[in-house]
């Protein structure tokens, strides 16, 4: 098994407007893109507990010809909310970087969830 954060070139959260967060997972190449999409490790119902977030509520878009991996989600405060303590959605993606992706033939197996960083 490896770690997200180990296989993808990129992880980064940001704002999507001010009631939507975004998250990108960009691979360097087609062949890593293909296994963690393969692995179903990361899927609604996977991310979602390690952000705090209704599974139901987020939206996944697996773009094979950008070798990435997009999801979006409601904020739980608008951006700029007195209660918002990521402005700018940039820190939303630190709990996906422990996800393990499963080896071929082996089964998922998620981190803790962290609880919510808002």
């Amino acid at each position: 098994m490896a770690a997200l954060g180990d296989l993808a070139q990129l992880i980064r959260s940001k704002n999507a407007g001010p009631w939507t967060l975004t998250v990108d997972i960009m691979f360097a190449d087609a062949q890593t893109f293909e296994q963690v999409v393969a692995s179903g490790a990361v899927t609604p119902a996977t991310v979602g507990p390690l952000l705090g977030v209704d599974p139901d509520v987020i939206d996944i878009f697996n773009y094979a010809p950008a070798n990435a991996i997009k999801f979006s989600f409601p904020r739980r405060y608008p951006n700029g909310h007195p209660e918002d303590t990521d402005a700018f959605g940039g820190q939303q993606f630190a709990p996906l970087v422990d996800l393990e992706i499963p080896s071929p033939n082996t089964e998922p197996r998620q981190p803790a969830a962290a609880g919510t960083l808002r």
